[in-house]
């Protein structure tokens, strides 16, 4: 046989074998292990998107916690965790060298007993009923270190330097927690996440707005926070593909499904 055409068959072959090569490492299906841990708002919106994300891609193994928005920050800091939950806005200053993705965004709801006769409160009235100002409603809160508890003083209470919580309020220590204890008692009043709420409790207006996806979306609705997923730095390998993942039009599905906002 001619040379040239031994030389051009091996060419061929070489060429195919690269090709076939790159197209395997591109499609290369992703693998490891990935823990998130933090807002109990977050958690069932995450558990969803690990759960969808783990069926399509079984050698990644995504384990999913509560513990609050603090216990979150914390261990992404010390490394025990690759994705930290956290439910209201975080400035660098209290997490230098944190990343932050916001992978949802949702309202906070204000919530009564379903058999009460409120539906529509103001603002200044929420802020004045949670100050204890109103001694016909029992209050409802989380505890210290929630994101859901910072974004709701932050929004309605004024800040940190703003009106104080009653010491006199039940301090319940996850999203369910809270929701249990206003459908159990007919004059409590409390705050969770839209995306948690369900029939066994009543959402009230706020400043004659309902909160919803659209009036969260158009910014009528003003109780509103992000859900984040933080990182230790910039997110790598599979952790980094979840995160994409869940900001895709399919996770963005995901999220909607589960009464979050999608971004």
């Amino acid at each position: 046989m001619d040379t040239k055409y031994i030389i051009g068959a091996i060419v061929i072959i070489v060429v195919i074998i690269g090709v076939a090569l790159y197209a395997g490492g591109a499609f290369t299906k992703p693998e490891g292990k990935i823990t998130i841990v933090g807002s109990t708002s977050v958690q069932p919106v995450a558990e969803k998107l690990a759960e969808a994300y783990h069926n399509a891609n079984p050698d990644v193994n995504i384990t999913v916690q509560g513990g609050g928005s603090s216990v979150g920050l914390k261990s992404v800091q010390d490394g025990t965790a690759q994705i930290g939950t956290y439910s209201s806005k975080l400035s660098s200053e209290k997490a230098p060298g944190i990343e932050q993705y916001v992978i949802a965004n949702d309202g906070i709801c204000i919530i009564v007993n379903k058999d009460s006769n409120v539906t529509d409160l103001t603002a200044d009235q929420v802020k004045e009923i949670f100050a204890g100002n109103d001694s016909s409603y029992t209050v409802v809160t989380r505890e210290e270190g929630s994101g859901t508890r910072d974004a709701f003083i932050d929004l309605i209470m004024g800040g940190k330097n703003g009106t104080n919580i009653t010491k006199s309020a039940i301090v319940q220590s996850s999203t369910d927690a809270v929701k249990q204890a206003v459908a159990g008692n007919p004059n409590a009043i409390g705050f969770m996440s839209l995306a948690d709420v369900d029939d066994s409790v009543k959402v009230v207006k706020i400043d004659g707005v309902e909160p919803s996806e659209a009036t969260v979306k158009d910014g009528s609705y003003k109780i509103q926070r992000p859900f984040l997923f933080l990182t230790k730095g910039a997110a790598t390998g599979v952790t980094l593909e979840f995160i994409n993942w869940c900001l895709s039009a399919e996770g963005q599905k995901i999220v909607q499904e589960e009464g979050a906002v999608p971004v």
